[in-house]
């Protein structure tokens, strides 16, 4: 119990620690720079502590604080924060990159219903940060102890430390990249290297049965064999056949001279375990040319209908796997010039940029795929893409002819279809085209084609909850987004802008404001839903702060055209709804 009489509570937990190594001189031979530079580190770390099931408790200067339930998504999130920091670190001179130390440590903690984390656990994290090497991770014995093996990572061993504070001695460990496995001798032959094509590459092998059940071997088989069924759905990746890859089964694997072997970039690996009536699925991609893990999970579930198990996990499997995939690639491709890119590398930035939701961004991405159809006239994904951007561009009003404009969508598109009309990612974009058209039924007609195509695409996915939203079914779309979001913990931060308007056309606005506060780089049209949201609520001044901030961004802002522009509500009571709304915080018609 705290004084004030609120319950705190105190338990093992995971604590991640973090902060700038040099951050005072960075500061004072350019403070602008500095600063700008640590949001862009601050959003990297949100967005990994987030997605490895962390929670931020502390930002204060150049520090990070995080918690986490699971000590391997701990340590997980540490080393993928440090890769990801690399992207806008790298191309700096060296003596300007922001380079942080992190450390993690398992210990007992004390936290208060506001969220403040205390204890001895959260001072030896602080102190195992600070013997980590400028870019580097460090762990307290503890932890290294609780993931050895597990994340492909080899520890090394700095001693017992004598730490400020601290009464005992902590014995701490460097995190490195796992060294690779000497080549393991196996009777399957090895072909000559193959040439790799020219999608990204990805085969799976067979799952491994660690129950000593041989009825388990059957699951096993169906985990592998579904997920190389469902990812030859995704058209942006060459899927190696089930043939190839099952004459590898109860071979013992070298990742890389398998890799070699089939020709491919990525691997997926996974183990199926049972305990009882339990079972325990793990999985992770990995990167075969450097034999790093991009990504793994592991999934505990009662094994009451192992059929039902069985399409659960492989449909949560390849949802994410095309994401990381292409994370992994545009890692590479930001280490590129633009010179030097293939047509599919030029599809896959102009996609991240389309993502941002910014005018800029939005032109870079219409340059990009205008240059992968020069390379390809017949790439089928890259008239789509370019549909999608200028769609985009029209629908915010960055174009300046919007006649010409709609008229070269809808060319794209047509084109796009004519080359491949089996391209889910094809048909999604035709569904979004007819929305903004106001052509109901042939968006529906098309986003139903591409959820038949590929039902485990979050794009699609998420889409359906913005199509369901349009028709004035936003309760429905409230599930579809949410169900997007299970699919891929590493959705686009617009993600949350669909489910926020969900909730708003459903009214349910505290839940829509919840959504839409983690939009990072909100702008104007952010703040007409918060404006409208708290107007509904009767919160005038902060509805009238918000309605401030549009006109401060868009003086020339009007509700209907606002409507006309930004909106395809096919009821006209969801129109008029968020009229009032608007209206009611001030702004004008």
């Amino acid at each position: 119990m705290s004084d004030d009489g609120a319950i705190s509570r105190q338990r093992l937990t995971a604590i991640l620690a973090a902060d700038v190594a040099g951050f005072s001189r960075l500061m004072g031979e350019d403070d602008r720079a500095t600063v700008a530079a640590l949001e862009v580190c601050r959003t990297i770390f949100r967005e990994r502590i987030v997605i490895h099931g962390g929670r931020v408790v502390d930002t204060a200067g150049d520090s990070v604080l995080a918690v986490f339930d699971s000590v391997i998504d701990a340590v997980a999130c540490a080393v993928a924060v440090q890769g990801a920091l690399r992207v806008p670190n790298d191309p700096l001179p060296e003596a300007r990159r922001m380079l942080y130390r992190i450390g993690v440590n398992l210990g007992d903690v004390i936290t208060r219903p506001d969220g403040s984390t205390y204890g001895d656990g959260v001072n030896i994290a602080a102190r195992i940060q600070a013997l980590a090497e400028p870019g580097g991770v460090t762990v307290a014995a503890s932890v290294r102890d609780s993931v050895a093996g597990k994340l492909g990572l080899a520890f090394a061993d700095l001693g017992e430390q004598e730490v400020k504070n601290i009464a005992r001695p902590v014995r701490v460990y460097r995190v490195t990249p796992q060294a690779p496995a000497a080549p393991v001798a196996r009777s399957v032959e090895s072909p000559a290297v193959r040439e790799r094509p020219d999608k990204p590459p990805i085969a799976v092998l067979p799952f491994n049965n660690m129950s000593g059940d041989p009825e388990q071997e059957h699951f096993a088989d169906g985990i592998t064999e579904d997920i190389i069924t469902e990812l030859s759905r995704f058209r942006e990746l060459f899927v190696i056949s089930r043939n190839s890859s099952f004459k590898y089964k109860g071979k013992a694997v070298e990742v890389q001279k398998f890799a070699a072997e089939l020709g491919v970039q990525y691997v997926v690996e996974g183990s199926v375990r049972k305990a009882g009536k339990r079972v325990r699925i793990t999985v992770q991609l990995i990167d075969a040319a450097t034999d790093h893990h991009l990504w793994a999970e592991r999934y505990d579930r009662d094994l009451e209908d192992i059929f039902a198990i069985q399409d659960e996990v492989t449909s949560t499997i390849v949802s994410v796997l095309p994401g990381r995939v292409e994370a992994a690639a545009h890692d590479r491709v930001a280490r590129k010039t633009t010179d030097n890119m293939a047509a599919y590398e030029c599809v896959l930035t102009g996609k991240r940029l389309h993502h941002r939701s910014q005018r800029d961004d939005n032109a870079a991405a219409l340059k990009l795929l205008q240059r992968a159809i020069d390379l390809d006239p017949s790439y089928a994904h890259a008239h789509a893409w370019k549909a999608c951007v200028l769609g985009q561009a029209w629908g915010y009003g960055w174009c300046e002819d919007r006649d010409a404009t709609e008229n070269t969508i809808v060319e794209e598109a047509r084109t796009a279809l004519a080359l491949d009309d089996n391209d889910s990612d094809v048909h999604r974009i035709l569904a979004a085209i007819a929305v903004t058209r106001h052509e109901f039924d042939k968006a529906v007609h098309h986003q139903e084609r591409a959820l038949r195509l590929n039902p485990n695409d979050d794009l699609i996915v998420v889409q359906q909850g913005e199509l369901l939203t349009w028709l004035g079914r936003a309760g429905e779309g409230i599930d579809w987004i949410l169900k997007a979001m299970r699919l891929n913990p590493y959705h686009p931060e617009r993600f949350w802008g669909h489910l926020g308007r969900a909730y708003f056309v459903a009214q349910r606005y505290r839940e829509a404001i919840a959504a839409f506060q983690h939009i990072a780089a909100a702008d104007y049209r952010t703040a007409v839903f918060f404006a409208g949201c708290h107007a509904m609520l009767a919160e005038n001044a902060a509805a009238r702060d918000h309605a401030a901030r549009v006109l401060a961004e868009n003086a020339d802002f009007s509700i209907e055209r606002y409507l006309d522009t930004m909106t395809h509500y096919q009821r006209p009571a969801d129109r008029d709804h968020h009229r009032d709304s608007l209206l009611r915080a001030g702004l004008q018609p």
